[in-house]
């Protein structure tokens, strides 16, 4: 008897998946596999460059859990110490968080998987920015929801466009995703917008605001606070974690925190927690070491915010220098959304990115990887490099643009 054999088939919802940050680490694997070295500013990883180490009392406290056993299963919402922890941080950026409103997970990336599993059947909606990191936009689709994208003002600091969102608000929309500060454009949404926003948000009882605030210890214009310390009516949902501020994001430990001031969120924390039991626990090593950088001395954090913003005003000061390049100055993050003004370039950012690998190779981030219609015509750049390496990268850069002028 001959078999006859047929491919099988993915899920079409794996197949529509695009993650621009590590899609464009393909070309650039292979340029390393010939012999060439390749200036990587496409990946928000700060232990990636000279100058930002984890700490290393944290580092300490991840091994000690090693050393000592502390290497098995943990409660599958948390160690109770480590959410005791995080409500006391999240208690002083001006809410009343208990220990009972965290759950610790494997980063943020899967706290928003469990959020949008506990929350979104077929037919809602999630409202993002555009831009806005593609997991807003790649998740919400398995399980039959559609992410919608508010718009940001590209030429006003990506500011919210508050008549976009009120035109957009409909019955549907489940989550409204705020990130603060933004990636990929470094935006600090301030207390006024903030407040302004929950405005809107109150006229619609089902939905949840999902405040994104991984970066919120980066922050260069003092403007950024908690989303949930502001809202008296909608309930929040606050993701962080120890990947960005905390400077270990290879730990993947991160966590939502609920803010449910009219109680109306039972349903949600039951789903949440079932989930969270079905997938046991987050590393108990890792969530040790987080620990001891919440409990421990913090003053080393402004010594590296003070190097992040040294670097990324070279950058500024470099793109204000090159034809072709423009950019609204990131108030917070690490990242800055750069604006190609060439002809050639303003709506093929992701060619412009492939043949800069190619040609210089310096690694960026195709805007539309971002959002096709809000991010087109830009990239993102990362300024955690030292500044030796910033400004090879923008000679390079600034020769591409000179050269393709010219052809």
């Amino acid at each position: 008897m001959v078999i006859s054999l047929q491919e099988i088939n993915a899920a079409q919802r794996s197949l529509n998946i695009e993650y621009a940050i590590r899609d464009v680490v393909v070309p650039a694997t292979e340029l390393e596999a010939q012999g060439h070295s390749i200036i990587k500013l496409n990946i928000g990883d700060p232990i990636a460059y000279p100058g930002l180490p984890t700490p290393a009392h944290m580092v300490e406290a991840f091994t000690d859990a090693l050393n000592n056993g502390r290497n098995g299963y943990s409660p599958s919402y948390g160690l109770p110490e480590l959410r005791e922890a995080i409500a006391n941080d999240e208690k002083q950026k001006g809410w009343p968080a208990t220990s009972d409103d965290v759950y610790v997970c494997h980063g943020v990336t899967e706290a928003l998987q469990i959020l949008f599993q506990a929350t979104l059947e077929a037919g809602n909606q999630v409202l993002a920015p555009g831009p806005h990191y593609p997991p807003y936009m790649a998740y919400p689709q398995m399980y039959g929801a559609e992410t919608i994208e508010y718009a940001l003002d590209a030429h006003d600091g990506w500011t919210l466009d508050f008549d976009d969102i009120e035109e957009k608000m409909n019955a549907n929309v489940r989550l409204f995703v705020l990130i603060n500060p933004n990636n990929p454009t470094g935006a600090v949404i301030g207390k006024k917008e903030i407040e302004r926003l929950l405005t809107i948000l109150e006229a619609w009882p089902d939905c949840i605001l999902v405040a994104d605030e991984i970066y919120d210890g980066l922050d260069f214009s003092n403007r950024q606070v908690s989303a949930a310390s502001c809202s008296k009516l909608t309930p929040v949902v606050t993701m962080n974690g120890v990947s960005k501020v905390y400077y270990a994001p290879g730990w993947r430990i991160g966590y939502m925190a609920i803010h449910d001031p009219k109680t109306t969120m039972a349903s949600i924390r039951d789903g949440i927690e079932r989930i969270l039991r079905s997938r046991l626990c987050a590393s108990t090593p890792a969530q040790l070491g987080f620990l001891a950088g919440l409990n421990q001395d913090r003053s080393w954090m402004k010594e590296y915010s003070k190097t992040v913003k040294e670097r990324r005003d070279v950058c500024l000061d470099r793109i204000a220098s090159i034809e072709g390049l423009e950019v609204e100055a990131p108030e917070g993050a690490f990242y800055m959304f750069v604006r190609l003004t060439d002809e050639k370039w303003k709506n093929n950012d992701k060619e412009f990115v492939l043949q800069l690998l190619h040609e210089e190779h310096v690694l960026l981030v195709h805007g539309s990887g971002f959002s096709r219609e809000k991010g087109k015509g830009h990239v993102r750049l990362v300024f955690l490099p030292d500044v030796q390496t910033l400004h090879t990268a923008f000679d390079r850069i600034d020769s591409f643009l000179l050269r393709h002028r010219r052809t």
